[in-house]
């Protein structure tokens, strides 16, 4: 199986290409705009502006990107249609924000209760599949899609302990419209779908009593591990995976060098992100009470992703590349042991 370590070992070599271009600075050939959908100064805004940085330097110069904050010139919903038009020139988007183009985004973009650790998906996008099942989804609405970045599996701050499936029963708790939403309601989740803006205060009053949020370095600097307490940790539901695309007809025209480096850099953006999201992870974790914390076993993973599956099936059927997704995703996990 790839792994993040894998993946930048395997890309040394090719580091060479842009030796020269390390010495000797050129003026920028290419000056683009990119939007990720992060807010500003957070940890994963930071990780995108280290890679525009890694890609100017290592490119001589050749490359600059602005990597501009979520809403900067569009709302995360519209990035995909900014960079066609070319009023982006590329992103560090938000898959699922464009499942209402094809649902199959919603697939790529968090195939939720599938997965243990990242390196598992990693080894699904380039081992499996799935990256070249990306590139022919996003090649519809003119982007090439680099790769993915993922930030790590996320968690769920809850008032209660949550130890089965059976925990969940008559749960209320937000989560986004989708996939996760549909697997929560067949667990008997009372699922209440509120903007990030409105989830603290609905833990606080008790209109929630648990959250689909981030990783839960996030949720406990947001503050929601003192509204409520417990957390599954680690995570068993949500590892989302964001994407780097570029518009594609200036891919086109690259020269080979340029584009390597591209490559090369979003599968060093990925390896960061996990990185620094880890470092944030185990920072919170130290500071909880360790019984706060809540660690499903084998058994109880696989139980709730065999729930999942069902949901991931009448997901596929929506649209012909949903199904392609879905089949990948199914050969694969099968052939590593997960179902």
């Amino acid at each position: 199986m790839v792994t993040r370590r894998g993946l930048v070992l395997g890309v040394v070599g090719a580091t060479a290409v842009s030796g020269a271009a390390r010495r000797v600075r050129a003026a920028a050939e290419h000056r683009w705009k990119w939007q990720s959908f992060w807010q500003p100064n957070t940890v994963n805004q930071l990780a995108f502006e280290r890679f525009a940085a890694r890609v100017k330097e290592r490119s001589g110069g050749r490359i600059e990107i602005e990597a501009l904050p979520v809403n900067a010139v569009v709302p995360p919903g519209e990035v995909l249609d900014a960079v066609r038009a070319g009023v982006l020139q590329g992103a560090n988007g938000g898959t699922g924000y464009y499942v209402g183009k094809d649902p199959a985004f919603a697939l790529l973009a968090d195939l939720n209760c599938a997965w243990e650790n990242p390196d598992q998906l990693i080894g699904w996008y380039y081992e499996g599949g799935g990256n070249a099942l990306a590139r022919e989804l996003y090649a519809r609405f003119g982007s090439y899609y680099l790769g993915p970045v993922l930030w790590g599996m996320e968690s769920i701050p809850t008032k209660k302990p949550l130890r089965s499936i059976a925990d969940f029963k008559g749960l209320k708790m937000r989560a986004p419209e989708g996939l996760g939403a549909a697997i929560w309601a067949k667990l008997g989740v009372g699922v209440i779908t509120l903007p990030g803006t409105e989830v603290y205060t609905a833990l606080e009053r008790g209109r929630i009593e648990a959250t689909d949020w981030g990783s839960i370095g996030m949720n406990d600097q947001l503050g929601y591990g003192k509204i409520a307490p417990f957390a599954i940790y680690p995570g068993i539901h949500s590892m989302p995976a964001s994407d780097v695309t570029i518009k594609l007809d200036i891919w086109e025209k690259l020269p080979q060098d340029l584009k390597t480096i591209l490559l090369e850099e979003t599968v060093e953006f990925n390896r960061h992100s996990l990185e620094v999201n880890e470092k944030l992870d185990r920072e919170m974790v130290a500071k909880r009470d360790p019984t706060t914390l809540i660690a499903w076993g084998p058994a109880e993973r696989r139980e709730l992703r065999e729930v999942a599956r069902t949901v991931w099936e009448e997901w596929g059927k929506k649209s012909p590349m949903a199904q392609k997704v879905y089949d990948s995703y199914l050969a694969y996990m099968k052939k590593t042991g997960l179902l």
